[in-house]
């Protein structure tokens, strides 16, 4: 894999993860909202693959380094991949009760967090343990504030 799809790919997948979790888990606190969790990650997987696209698109240009073909390989790696992995969420939320599908969520996006982190230290000859343990504190600490701003809203706000 040339080095544009990789920075498509992993920016897309650690994003794609971690928007997404944080939306699904702050939109499940504050609305407990089947219907408001599956339209929000609809939203995420659109718009928000866009913007990293565009985002990914405009770092790469700003560096002067890559070929327009370089460039376009990472914006659309960065879109495919970032769209893919938030639409993937919706599997649970379609066929599960929200509270089991929020968890199936979790679990789903940390085993996508530590299985990416693990093959980049492979790939790096990096302690693996280390960079898994770095991204899930991460991803973990996401969760828990996207919890807390979800409950927030709604008590504010109810």
């Amino acid at each position: 894999m040339n080095h544009s799809i990789k920075v498509g790919v992993s920016f897309g997948l650690n994003s794609g993860v971690i928007t997404t979790l944080g939306l699904i888990v702050g939109l499940y606190a504050g609305t407990q909202s089947t219907l408001a969790v599956i339209g929000g990650i609809i939203t995420i997987a659109i718009a928000d693959a866009f913007s990293d696209a565009l985002g990914i698109h405009v770092s790469e240009e700003t560096e002067g380094i890559h070929t327009k073909s370089e460039i376009w390989q990472s914006t659309i790696a960065t879109f495919v991949t970032k769209f893919i992995i938030a639409i993937s969420f919706l599997v649970p939320v379609l066929i599960l009760p929200l509270t089991e599908a929020v968890i199936a969520s979790i679990v789903w996006g940390i085993s996508l967090v530590a299985g990416f982190s693990y093959l980049v230290a492979r790939n790096q000859n990096e302690n693996a343990w280390k960079m898994i343990l770095e991204h899930l504190t991460i991803a973990i600490f996401v969760i828990i504030v996207t919890y807390f701003v979800g409950i927030f809203v709604d008590s504010t706000f109810s």
